[in-house]
């Protein structure tokens, strides 16, 4: 489920900028240590404060492109690959100088014993948590590609970027979007990273390849695809670990 929200983001600004966004693994870091200190703020529990660093990171998506990818939209595509790799070094340090570079958790001392199921299969509720939060995420994708103008936009600059401008669509307006979208979903997948294991300043680098490896299964630039990649990816890992 995480590695299919962040495959979901990084699928959504290929599909329509047309570049491999190398720092959406540091977007998701910066969204669970976000949520670190507003859950130290307000003492409510993660998912119920969620939906902040989410519009927070969203927001940081937003300028990142506006200030640091924008002048090289007529570059060749290797030079905004370059830049994005540059941009995680930046977002990378800033985790480390705000935050430091202790792990930390969203619980810490807190050991959380796990649903046992037909005296044999072990569940832990964070992990149903998880996958049910990844679900209505993806819905709300879903949602918005198929049912709303600026959905259907953004599948129509996916398609063909200079057709969808000389039908009168604002693609500016489409890539502000897109961003909002795709920095989100990498912040709530760097939170349930966060639930899942621990907060270190690598968390996003650490999954960002199979992450890719992810988006590139279910055909990179398709949201969907990349829904069930991340899922292919994830139950593929498990399953080669299990002790059959």
């Amino acid at each position: 489920s995480i590695y299919a929200l962040g495959a979901i983001g990084l699928s959504l600004i290929f599909g329509v900028l047309r570049f491999a966004h190398f720092a959406h693994g540091e977007l998701m870091t910066l969204g669970a240590y976000t949520a670190l200190t507003v859950k130290g703020l307000t003492g409510w529990p993660i998912l119920v404060v969620l939906p902040i660093p989410m519009a927070l990171t969203a927001f940081v998506g937003v300028a990142i492109d506006r200030w640091f990818y924008r002048p090289f939209r007529a570059s060749p595509t290797i030079v905004v690959v370059i830049a994005s790799f540059g941009m995680a070094l930046m977002v990378r340090s800033l985790v480390q100088l705000f935050w430091g570079v202790k792990i930390s958790s969203y619980s810490p001392g807190r050991i959380e014993k796990p649903w046992i199921i037909f005296d044999a299969l072990r569940i832990q509720p964070k992990h149903i948590a998880i996958v049910l939060g990844a679900l209505v995420l993806m819905a709300g994708v879903h949602w918005l590609l198929k049912y709303t103008r600026t959905g259907k936009a953004m599948r129509a600059m996916s398609d063909s970027p200079e057709l969808a401008r000389l039908t009168g669509i604002d693609t500016e307006s489409v890539v502000r979007v897109t961003w909002l979208a795709g920095a989100g979903l990498a912040a709530a997948a760097g939170v349930f990273l966060g639930m899942d294991t621990q907060l270190n300043t690598n968390m996003g680098f650490f999954v960002l390849l199979p992450v890719f490896a992810a988006a590139i299964l279910g055909g990179i630039g398709r949201p969907y695809g990349a829904m069930v990649g991340g899922m292919v990816i994830g139950l593929a890992e498990e399953l080669s670990t299990y002790p059959w």
